[in-house]
């Protein structure tokens, strides 16, 4: 039988997760996915609240999609995770992770004693004192993933390993696709945005923002008293529409224009921060990932404010698909689950 392994994605709406066969192979294979919707106020920007709501949602979770393993890697992304360029001296990848504790905590805004910390290679180089190694030190709160870890344990499951969900989008939609020159990867979540700038598949720039699709909705719902779900439907229905029709219509563009243009304005900055920082290697072009991405005309309007090529990432490009997964379903739901797969296929088989 492959080895299989599952990623796990946990939101603050929902539940992903990929169960991918031989990850370690070029081309691993898909075997089953699922979701599950999670209630409001047991997840919190990524961040597990209520262990015990999220360990049944698990258990039905694998119920429902029939999942064959325990084993299963979780990915943390939010805002309770740090990542900053770093160049140490050049020495063996597990002794720089030794003394990272020794080297790093002038740039956190918390104590070492309370996060993990992990550091990514990128490139070599030669500093005043000898051999560099340049590359971004991870750090998460430590609290937080514990809350994540404890509540997969309390589902029955055994956590593998612990991914960056940046580094899992890379993994999935830059690195294994083999997309080449400078790529800034936008991934728009529910709660948070994330950037990842990679040269040649190598991330070379993290940046989380703090705002994602669920922000245009309680926009629209407390701006214009409308329920949430309401609201929800109208974001989706409308989007970034160039003509409106009624003045209900009009109020509605301009809630989403204001909140959608201040997100596109971080975005531009960031890019533009990365370019002017690596003169040598300029972003080219943007791949658009995330469920909050599918906003009607985000993807112009990211095109227009960046003056970039905009094209949407495509996970299936590097994997197999199993007999019993429609690939048309499999499309619908892309968006959705990339970061899951991304995580299965960082595996600690992999």
């Amino acid at each position: 039988m492959a080895n299989t392994v599952v990623g796990i994605d946990i939101g603050s709406a929902s539940i992903r997760a990929v169960e991918l066969a031989d990850a370690e192979k070029p081309k691993p294979t898909l075997v089953r996915y699922g979701r599950i919707d999670v209630p409001a106020g047991a997840v919190k920007r990524g961040e597990v609240i209520e262990a015990d709501t999220v360990a049944a949602l698990l258990k039905r979770l694998w119920t429902t999609s029939g999942f064959k393993t325990k084993r299963v890697v979780l990915g943390m992304g939010n805002q309770r995770v740090f990542a900053r360029d770093l160049t140490v001296p050049r020495a063996p990848l597990p002794r720089i992770r030794e003394s990272l504790p020794f080297l790093v905590q002038e740039m956190l805004p918390l104590p070492v004693s309370e996060t993990i910390l992990d550091f990514y290679p990128t490139s070599e180089g030669m500093g005043e004192h000898g051999p560099t190694v340049n590359g971004l030190l991870i750090a998460a709160v430590k609290d937080a993933i514990l809350a994540n870890v404890k509540a997969v344990q309390a589902a029955g499951l055994t956590p593998v390993e612990v991914d960056l969900v940046p580094f899992a989008l890379q993994r999935a939609l830059v690195t294994r696709p083999r997309v080449p020159g400078t790529v800034a990867l936008i991934d728009v979540g529910a709660s948070t945005t994330t950037v990842i700038v990679a040269t040649n598949g190598v991330p070379e720039f993290v940046r989380i923002i703090p705002t994602g699709g669920d922000d245009l909705t309680t926009a629209l719902s407390n701006r214009l008293s409308l329920a949430p779900p309401q609201a929800e439907a109208v974001k989706r229905a409308l989007g970034l529409a160039p003509n409106v029709s009624t003045a209900e219509e009009h109020s509605q563009a301009t809630v989403i224009y204001e909140v959608v243009n201040e997100l596109l304005g971080s975005l531009r900055n960031t890019i533009a921060y990365f370019s002017n920082t690596r003169e040598a290697t300029p972003v080219q072009r943007i791949v658009l990932a995330g469920g909050a991405a599918q906003l009607p005309g985000f993807g112009s309007a990211l095109a227009e404010f960046t003056r970039l090529p905009v094209e949407d990432g495509d996970p299936f490009s590097t994997i197999a698909i199993a007999r019993g997964l429609r690939a048309e379903n499999l499309r619908i739901d892309q968006r959705e689950i990339t970061v899951a797969l991304g995580l299965a296929m960082g595996s600690v088989a992999a």
